[in-house]
């Protein structure tokens, strides 16, 4: 193993800081359609960063990367700036779709988060990376148990869903492929199948 590696792999108390300070922000939040704590998704997206190769600012960023869009705006991203600093919160304002209440038009907003993943440096294209392939996991998962009932809770449906799944892929994989895209793939190809049958 390089020293790259054993650097990026050794999370100091920065980590543990961001995760009692995720697990407090989104403490009464539960993933949509059901109720399983958010955290949850948290710690799924901060582990998929960590087995891409991701850096402690990655991990922290993926921890908190819904934080300015669900927990308060502008004074969420100032708390992390000042917790976490620079790096983390421009991590997470990449991951933001929004921030505004109430939210602009779904799909004018896919729209302008795609455009964005199309400039957005590694770092955001990771945490990116892993927060859609957890949801589409979760996705993936709703549709055995639920089948088309699943598609209800989503705004864009089924078609919308699966379009911004798609395209977020394309954009993903022109950059440079890597595992998180590779599995992405392979999961909307899944929901693709069962969409079918």
């Amino acid at each position: 193993m390089s020293s790259n590696m054993l650097e990026k792999a050794n999370l100091t108390s920065r980590f543990e800081s961001a995760l009692v300070y995720a697990t407090r922000l989104h403490a009464t939040q539960v993933r949509k359609g059901s109720d399983i704590p958010y955290v949850s998704h948290l710690l799924s997206v901060a582990a998929l960063v960590l087995e891409d190769g991701g850096s402690e600012d990655e991990a922290i960023a993926a921890l908190l990367h819904d934080a300015i869009e669900d927990q308060g705006g502008a004074k969420t991203r100032e708390e992390i700036r000042q917790k976490f600093g620079e790096k983390v919160v421009n991590i997470v304002d990449g991951c933001t779709e929004s921030e505004v209440i109430p939210k602009p038009p779904w799909k004018e907003r896919k729209q302008e988060y795609l455009e964005r993943m199309c400039y957005a440096s590694p770092e955001v294209r990771r945490v990116s990376q892993a927060d859609k392939l957890h949801n589409a996991r979760s996705i993936l998962a709703d549709c055995y148990r639920d089948k088309e009932a699943v598609w209800n809770k989503f705004k864009g449906g089924k078609e919308g869903t699966l379009w911004f799944y798609r395209s977020l892929l394309a954009v993903y994989q022109g950059s440079s492929p890597s595992f998180l895209s590779n599995e992405l793939e392979r999961v909307i190809r899944l929901l693709e199948q069962l969409t079918q049958e």
